[in-house]
């Protein structure tokens, strides 16, 4: 392994020891220290909004914990969904009286945790709801939307849910929002390498000499395509036909755009794609009202990039654009 790291088991706490100490206003908290929260604890009389995931995702799950987006997240091991017992000490760190939404990837064992953690949270008088993010258009067709894996369109939900907690909304219109953004939500992604998870003996897949995979999972799961790696713009093509014929967004509307690097790629190279797909949605009468380009949902240091398409009303549109103290999404 080529890693600055210390040992595999050290990995996940001292990355979030090294996450608090490097960024304002975050602090560990819960079993095993496996709960990122925001510095203060919950504010009272305010809904929550929480989540959480396996580990080397950065910034995603833990690093949208801050003012205007997450008040916590649960901190699982590498590739791996939190505990039960970690996922309610993130919902009673997220708690100031007024409920607590559950922001979640759609993943299978993260579901389960934090259903558990939910009914466990019960008995302490902590209401909450939980909405389900399934952006990825790559993992099961349109028919099957409920199906999908979440991908890096999660940080918009978080965003938005984020934002409308922030303006003193109840729970039920905090989860409206997240739900809202989420099936307003497109994401496919493209990958030209595998990461290495620390202490495995060998990368997750392995990909041919000048080979690329489309649709391929943050976890390393299987895409929909493989072909021989192409010019940035044929890939950028290939991935705005599917988000486009997925979405079908109308002539005149206005959406947010996500080109996010998966860990290896550069912003370089992700301005290359950017540059396309603002050329493409132009193209399709669309409007670009809210734009991010950079590492908002890596896998360690998996090779390429994901574009996600957010379709705005005037409401998401804000809410994306408020003010947040996070060092990973600067308004």
């Amino acid at each position: 392994m080529r890693k600055l790291i210390n040992s595999p088991a050290d990995y996940v706490g001292e990355a979030l020891d090294g996450l608090c100490a490097a960024f304002d206003g975050y602090a560990r908290t819960g079993r095993d220290g496996r709960v990122v929260v925001r510095r203060g604890g919950a504010e009272r009389g305010k809904v929550g909004v929480v989540t959480g995931g396996g580990f080397g995702h950065l910034p995603v799950f833990a690093g949208y914990v801050g003012d205007g987006l997450l008040s916590a997240c649960a901190v699982g091991d590498v590739f791996a969904g939190p505990p039960a017992d970690v996922c309610a000490d993130s919902i009673r760190a997220a708690d100031g009286g007024a409920g607590v939404l559950c922001v979640l990837g759609n993943y299978g064992g993260d579901r389960m945790s934090f259903g558990l953690a939910c009914d466990e949270v019960e008995f302490d008088g902590i209401v909450t709801r939980t909405e389900i993010v399934a952006d990825d258009v790559a993992s099961a067709p349109p028919a099957e939307a409920a199906k999908r894996r979440g991908v890096a369109g999660m940080v918009f939900a978080f965003k938005a849910a984020g934002a409308m907690a922030d303006t003193g909304a109840p729970l039920d219109a905090v989860a409206a929002v997240a739900r809202r953004t989420a099936a307003a939500t497109r994401s496919i992604g493209v990958a030209l390498g595998a990461c290495l998870i620390p202490g495995a003996a060998a990368p997750g897949f392995g990909l041919g000499e000048g080979e690329m995979e489309i649709g391929m999972g943050i976890h390393g799961e299987p895409g929909i395509e493989r072909r021989p790696l192409a010019a940035a713009d044929t890939v950028t093509d290939a991935m705005l036909d599917r988000l486009l014929e997925d979405t079908a967004l109308p002539a005149g509307g206005r959406v947010a755009v996500l080109v996010n690097s998966l860990g290896a790629t550069p912003l370089e190279e992700l301005l290359i794609v950017y540059r396309r797909a603002a050329a493409r949605l132009a193209e399709a009468g669309l409007e670009i009202a809210h734009r991010r380009v950079g590492h908002y949902a890596t896998s360690m240091e998996m090779a390429g990039c994901s574009i996600s398409l957010c379709a705005l009303d005037p409401e998401l549109e804000r809410l994306l654009a408020g003010p947040t103290g996070c060092p990973f999404w600067r308004s």
